[in-house]
């Protein structure tokens, strides 16, 4: 059980780099926000299902699984919510500029 739960945090946290390289390279708020929405909602899953699993099914599991019932929840209305911001302060998608 304890190698299973190191391969679920390792993988969370393989995603949760993604996302912060996401956040660093991608140009604009809108090609940002769906990266960190993608990876985010898989990196914190895996994260904590590794947790449950390292924790062995005690009575953590069940506040575990209540914060992943709610990130599952608020994580694409976080991304909706950013997204219609950024439409409504008038910021426009980047285009590549031709050379």
């Amino acid at each position: 059980m304890e190698i299973l739960s190191i391969i679920f945090i390792v993988g969370g946290l393989f995603f949760l780099i993604v996302a912060a390289i996401g956040v660093i390279r991608l140009p604009d708020v809108f090609s940002r926000s769906h990266a960190v929405s993608l990876t985010d909602s898989l990196g914190a899953f895996l994260m904590l299902v590794g947790i449950a699993l390292h924790d062995e099914l005690g009575k953590n599991t069940l506040k575990i699984l209540v914060v992943l019932a709610l990130l599952y929840i608020l994580n694409p209305v976080i991304a909706h919510a950013t997204i219609r911001a950024a439409v409504r302060a008038g910021l426009k998608p980047w285009k590549k500029e031709n050379s």
